[in-house]
């Protein structure tokens, strides 16, 4: 591979206008089919397999038009103090209200006036008109939202005071500010890393062009493949994360060949051979753990894992064509002014040790010190992960700056917490099954109220609405929907956002071991391919294990517990997101892996090309480990850039994206790594004799490149025939 890669890389070089174009054409292409592509019009949220959804399903079926899986609003009216909501100049204002919100989109289902609906507490100082839409809150129009804000803020003033919440308001996040502090914060990283504007300049420049692509490309493809509009989110921010890290590999190691004395072809050919060998098998794992996202088996997270997985491709193809072209055009501004001359008059680059060398001369004199220090360290910050519970946050997550959670604290104040998550139960069966279905719920413990069956026309189902006493996201609430589900039988389903967001839960925490098996099983043997070796894959799971773990328990401690919860502006504790494991998972492994790949294979090449096990590590934390930090910083100043916002769901991927990274970069790769390998000697990259034979030779360490230009492996031991 790394021969193939080094004529790519030359002929790249060469050929830099021919190779620029074309991913300007591209671009250009990509662009005007997402300018000219009708806007995405699915989005639909779906969760095959569960209770929930069969319940929606079985709606849709005999409730026709009732849009039973729409979005949902809540418009909340307060009276004065000593005044009521059914004073007559109140009740006006109410009324008004009611019609308004009939007449602003043809989206909606119904609007029910409180006044007829029961929807007035019994004190009289509150009431809400629910309302029904026909789509789920991704499908809402711009206009539908406009109008239940309009409808709220003309109420204002007029003597009440007047919140809206409910699913409708939620949208995508917009995270456009986030990404701009990332790229700015990434931009001063690689100069002061580089010491060169130009070196820093292609890969944020490379970066947002793979992005561009990518995303341009899924808002072309919205309709044809009925994806959703937030299908680019998770593209954008891995493929931004990726497309810095794999340019940052690929210019750091031509600028390292120059030094070496190289010409600027030969250096771009040797950095897209040995460099680019690693960033092809880094692409490889994150491709993996956002391709495995299908194992959840929900259409959107596996579809936003496609897309994702695309732009990495980009990614790598940027990086081992449009690099080493851009390489061509910039030439000897890559590198700082004192480089440059140095370049000039001849001169080879400065042994002095820099503090790569320093820490790794350091870690291989006290291996066992570091490892305990690395692994007690992470262990101890792991221990509240026992205690992890998971949910979907709801409105009372909000911060109290928001109508939706005021809209929530006012109808828990005036009907009951249950109010804000009301659960809707479907009976496939005659009035004598309804009826049988409520008898049974008001057995139960931990509802507030159960509402009269609702059959449809043909008499052969109905709807019961059930009020739990406690909140949506409270384990309570989570055991009435349990119950219910046991004690009515196979004809009786239970559903709604609140039940809806119960299923989606479990069916991650389900999903959770088979994506770990399969993400670090298909993981693990690529890195075998790649390190020839069964402890160094071995080291690298168990570590990438260790720091996601350890990011998940500072995660509870701060948003399921509260430590130093008013640092990061938390607000109201609860579960941590059902998602956020799996998430983290996906997105880490593959930042993690990029970070192994890297360094590793570097020590790899040294090693196989002669040197001493303590020297190899020395070696690749000389070439490497400023590169790894520096991706790493620029990881983590982007994570943590979403922590400041207000959605309590952005904080705390933000947060546990961002600790992920530092435990994974800082204290696992930069230290647990190199103190293993220091403590395994030779027997680090040790290989069966039978595996030997089997695995093909994929020379990610350029030592067939370096057989071909000429220039000697080394006279070390060959790894893969040392013995254990």
């Amino acid at each position: 591979m790394a021969t193939f890669l080094y004529k790519l890389g030359r002929s790249a070089f060469r050929r830099r206008r021919l190779v620029a174009l074309l991913w300007v054409a591209l671009l250009a292409i990509a662009g005007v089919g997402a300018a000219t592509a009708p806007a995405p019009t699915s989005g639909s949220f779906s969760i095959p397999g569960t209770e929930a959804q069969r319940a929606f399903d079985l709606l849709e079926e005999r409730f026709p038009g009732a849009g039973a899986d729409g979005a949902t609003a809540r418009v909340v009216f307060k009276a004065p103090d000593g005044q009521k909501v059914t004073d007559p100049a109140h009740k006006a204002v109410v009324e008004e209200t009611v019609a308004a919100l009939k007449s602003g989109s043809d989206q909606i289902v119904s609007v029910a006036d409180p006044y007829t609906a029961h929807a007035v507490s019994q004190n009289g100082t509150t009431a809400y008109v629910s309302v029904a839409y026909k789509v789920n809150a991704m499908e809402l129009t711009k206009e539908t939202r406009e109008a239940l804000k309009q409808a709220g803020e003309s109420a204002q003033g007029k003597g009440l005071t007047v919140e809206v919440g409910g699913d409708a308001l939620q949208t995508m996040p917009e995270t456009g500010a986030g990404e701009i502090v990332g790229v700015v914060i990434a931009g001063i990283v690689l100069v002061i890393t580089f010491g060169s504007l130009v070196a820093a300049g292609l890969p944020l420049l490379t970066a947002i062009i793979g992005v561009g692509i990518g995303v341009s490309s899924i808002a072309a493809l919205a309709n044809v493949l009925d994806l959703g509009n937030t299908t680019s989110t998770l593209a954008m921010m891995i493929g931004l994360a990726v497309g810095i890290d794999y340019a940052l590999f690929i210019v750091s190691r031509y600028r390292a060949e120059l030094a070496d004395g190289r010409e600027k072809e030969e250096a771009a050919g040797r950095a897209v051979g040995t460099a680019g060998s690693a960033v092809v098998f880094a692409g490889l794992t994150v491709v993996i753990a956002l391709v495995g996202l299908a194992v959840v088996n929900i259409p959107m997270l596996t579809k936003m894992g496609f897309a994702a997985a695309g732009t990495v491709v980009i990614a790598v193809l940027i990086a081992l064509t449009l690099i080493p072209a851009l390489l061509g055009f910039a030439g000897d501004k890559v590198v700082g002014r004192k480089q440059r001359k140095g370049l000039k008059d001849g001169l080879q680059k400065d042994e002095k040790p820099n503090g790569g060398t320093r820490w790794a001369r350091f870690v291989i004199r006290r291996p066992v010190m570091v490892l305990l220090i690395g692994v007690l360290g992470l262990g101890a910050i792991a221990l509240p992960a026992s205690s992890l519970e998971m949910g979907l946050p709801d409105d009372g997550a909000k911060p109290i700056s928001t109508t939706e959670r005021r809209a929530y604290d006012t109808l828990s104040d005036g009907f009951g917490p249950g109010f804000n998550g009301p659960l809707l139960v479907v009976v496939d069966g005659d009035k004598a099954a309804a009826d049988k279905a409520v008898s049974t719920i008001k057995g139960l413990e931990g509802w507030a109220a159960v509402t009269p069956p609702t059959p449809n026309k043909a008499g052969d189902a109905a709807m019961i609405t059930v009020v739990p006493k406690d909140r949506p996201s409270s384990t309570e609430t989570e055991g009435l929907v349990h119950d219910i589900r046991e004690a009515t039988g196979d004809d009786v389903l239970v559903t709604g956002a609140t039940a809806m967001n119960i299923d989606f839960s479990q069916k991650m925490n389900d999903a959770l071991v088979p994506y770990l098996a399969l993400v670090v099983g298909l993981a693990f043997v690529l890195l075998t391919l790649v390190f020839r070796s069964v402890l160094v894959p071995l080291k690298a799971a168990l570590g990438f294990l260790l720091s996601v773990v350890a990011a998940l328990g500072a995660v509870v401690a701060v948003f399921q517990w509260g430590w130093l919860g008013s640092l990061f502006g938390v607000e109201q504790t609860g579960p941590i997101m059902s998602m956020m494991p799996i998430f983290m998972v996906g997105v880490v492994f593959g930042l993690a892996m990029d970070y192994e790949v890297f360094l590793v294979t570097r020590m790899r090449e040294a090693y196989v090309h002669g040197e001493r096990p303590g020297e190899a590590i020395v070696t690749g934390f000389r070439h490497s480990a400023r590169v790894v930090v520096a991706a790493a910083v620029i990881m983590i100043a982007v994570f943590s850039g979403f922590i400041g916002m207000t959605d309590q769901m952005i904080k705390m991927i933000g947060f546990g994206l961002a600790v992920a990274v530092l435990f994974d970069a800082f204290v696992v790769r930069m230290a647990i790594v190199p103190a293993v390998l220091a403590l395994l000697g030779h027997k680090a990259w040790w290989l069966p004799k039978w595996l030997d034979r089997i695995l093909p030779n994929v020379d990610v360490e350029g030592e067939g490149l370096a057989a071909s230009t000429g220039e000697g492996a080394g006279s070390g031991p060959k790894p893969d025939l040392v013995k254990a």
